[in-house]
């Protein structure tokens, strides 16, 4: 196990940091050489078949391309399930779990339930499975990505309803729900040159990027739009730019919206919002 890590060390060193390399051996020794967790922590003696050696080297020199590993393993996984991803989807990411788990602990189980943007659809998908009582839809531009979201929605055994929208564009007619949740786009053209590579070459730009002189587009239409979608008393959830968190409460505040809250994620970054469609 000790010459497996040296190894990866040796091959990752100059591409990586030293935590990052350390990161990326575990998922490389427990994910993809499906070696257990009390051998890779022990270091207990370990014999690598000749396919594995071949797997191994080939994630390694993928990895000196920066090829996301969750894409060379196929799958990330987000609240407890397990989500295909490639280069039509984002990769899960653990903060967006922390925004799953904050609907479902204010959610009562049984209510119809709207993800936009949803991408891999681990945000809908998870929903799902945590409140199987209620209804679960999900929208997105991509036909590519709705594609890969069903496919996940196959996988983890949930029932969730997929369309092709485009919110920028769309007009609701009589679709009514009790929770929106977005995670849109938020990133500002101007910040790419600060991004890794690994986010630029192999992510959809389409669900990264907004205009530089409008970051809240996105926010802006689907809390405009969700006036009419949402029922009286209904909520409202984003995922946000950790720059943009006291603009995005004043915006949800001017649009009418009440019983708003800001929340940092696990790294002390604004990251969620949640506004409540105040009952007239």
């Amino acid at each position: 196990m000790k010459e497996i890590l040296q190894h990866i060390r040796t091959k990752l060193g100059s591409y990586y940091t030293t935590g990052e390399v350390t990161a990326l051996s575990r998922i490389l020794a427990t994910e993809l050489l499906e070696i257990k967790e009390s051998t890779y922590f022990l270091k207990d003696p370990v014999s690598l078949t000749h396919e594995q050696q071949q797997q191994l080297d080939k994630a390694l020199e993928r990895l000196q391309e920066h090829t996301p590993i969750q894409h060379i393993l196929g799958y990330e996984n987000f609240s407890g399930l397990r989500f295909k991803v490639n280069s039509n989807v984002l990769i899960p990411r653990p903060e967006t779990q922390e925004l799953v788990a904050w609907i479902e602990s204010e959610a009562n189980g049984k209510e119809r339930i709207l993800d936009i943007g949803t991408g891999s659809g681990c945000i809908a998908i998870s929903l799902a499975s945590r409140l199987p009582h209620s209804t679960v839809e999900a929208w997105d531009i991509s036909p590519e990505a709705l594609a890969v979201a069903q496919e996940n929605s196959r996988i983890n055994n949930t029932r969730v309803i997929f369309n092709q929208r485009d919110i920028l564009t769309y007009c609701p007619t009589n679709e009514q729900f009790d929770i929106i949740v977005s995670n849109p786009p938020y990133i500002k053209e101007e910040e790419k040159e600060a991004m890794e590579a690994n986010v630029l070459q192999w992510e959809p730009h389409l669900a990264l990027f907004v205009p530089d002189n409008d970051p809240l587009l996105f926010y802006r239409t689907i809390a405009k739009k969700a006036i009419t979608m949402l029922v009286p008393g209904g909520s409202i959830y984003f995922e946000i730019n950790r720059a943009y968190g006291k603009e995005t409460c004043e915006m949800l505040a001017e649009l009418g919206y009440s019983n708003i809250e800001l929340r940092k994620d696990f790294a002390d970054n604004d990251r969620m919002v949640r506004a409540v469609l105040r009952v007239i």
